[in-house]
């Protein structure tokens, strides 16, 4: 079988772009924040959304950002449990 070429998701300048940002934060000069307010960057993954964050303001091909209620997947399923147990309060009775 023949494979597919697969897209790019990303184009090879915003790769250069979060590669430069790497490199700062290996120095220990990354920032984040607006205009470095919010201190030193002290993950990787900091790093990397910094460098996919410049890439987008520049116009360069990044995916959107994937929002919170999307990724979270909730399950609104009834408790069996409940409506199959019996109750077994005990009846007070006044002396």
């Amino acid at each position: 079988m023949a494979r597919k070429a697969k897209k790019r998701r990303y184009s090879r300048s915003s790769g250069s772009e979060v590669e430069s940002e790497m490199r700062r934060y290996k120095k220990g000069t990354a920032k984040s924040g607006r205009k470095g307010r919010g201190g030193r960057v002290k993950s990787r993954k900091q790093a990397i959304a910094i460098g996919l964050s410049k890439a987008r303001k520049k116009g360069k091909k990044v995916p959107k950002k994937a929002s919170k209620k999307s990724s979270k997947k909730r399950t609104s399923r009834k408790t069996a449990k409940k409506t199959s147990r019996k109750s077994s309060k005990r009846k007070s009775s006044k002396r």
